[in-house]
């Protein structure tokens, strides 16, 4: 399959260097450059592409809320998010509204491809460590104020987990990797996988970050080895 990439960003030589690294690729096709987050809905429509990799600071309209008016949209391309920064809170926002991922502008070329071959065949790029890294970072910048309304609304969006997906989804939380789950569980790595899409369905969620950071609103993750609170 031929990967239909659309590239955001409002430098021309971070464009020019991405269009030449990635155009590269037997099976990616850069079908558009866009300038400005502004610019998105329509490139979009105009160019169909499977995979937009968006520049998060853009002058007018940017990256953020780009990412969440496109995933708000049926049948929205992927969004993999272009930052400097490891984790913070606008790539948190990213992750939340439905990005699969983000990568870092001097990230290794042969990295980059990689990550929006996997976003294409529908796998988030970060790893469980930096989705463990991530969590550490919510856990420490949350305060007490944001802390509990937060919760409530997580708790109130898990409540039609069935208590063997509630389980799955606290392992997603703590950024094990399917096979992890499986041995951890005493389930196959298919049923993990399965269990998984289910929680994507119930929870009208696009990917496994976007779990991981439900559960941890929900405290999930602050309960002794996973307990579901229920």
């Amino acid at each position: 399959m031929t990967i239909r990439l659309l590239i955001v960003d409002d430098d021309p030589l971070v464009r020019a260097g991405l269009s030449l690294m990635l155009g590269g690729a037997d099976d990616i096709t850069i079908v558009g450059e866009g300038t400005d987050g502004a610019e998105v809905p329509a490139l979009v429509d105009r160019l169909a592409p499977d995979v937009v990799l968006m520049d998060i600071r853009m002058p007018a309209v940017d990256g953020l809320t780009a990412t969440e008016e496109l995933r708000s949209r049926p049948g929205a391309p992927e969004v993999v998010v272009l930052t400097t920064f490891h984790a913070d809170e606008q790539v948190l926002r990213a992750l939340r509204a439905g990005a699969a991922g983000f990568v870092l502008k001097d990230t290794p070329p042969a990295e980059i491809v990689a990550a929006v071959r996997r976003v294409a065949a529908g796998d988030p790029v970060l790893s469980p460590a930096v989705t463990r890294q991530l969590m550490s970072h919510v856990a420490g910048r949350d305060d007490t104020s944001r802390r509990a309304p937060r919760r409530a609304t997580a708790l109130e969006r898990l409540a039609p987990l069935a208590g063997r997906e509630r389980e799955v989804a606290v392992a997603v939380g703590q950024g094990r990797s399917n096979a992890e789950i499986a041995a951890a569980l005493y389930m196959s790595v298919p049923t993990v996988k399965t269990h998984v899409s289910r929680i994507l369905a119930k929870l009208d969620l696009n990917n496994r970050v976007q779990i991981a950071l439900l559960v941890h609103d929900a405290g999930l993750l602050d309960l002794p080895d996973g307990e579901n609170g229920a």
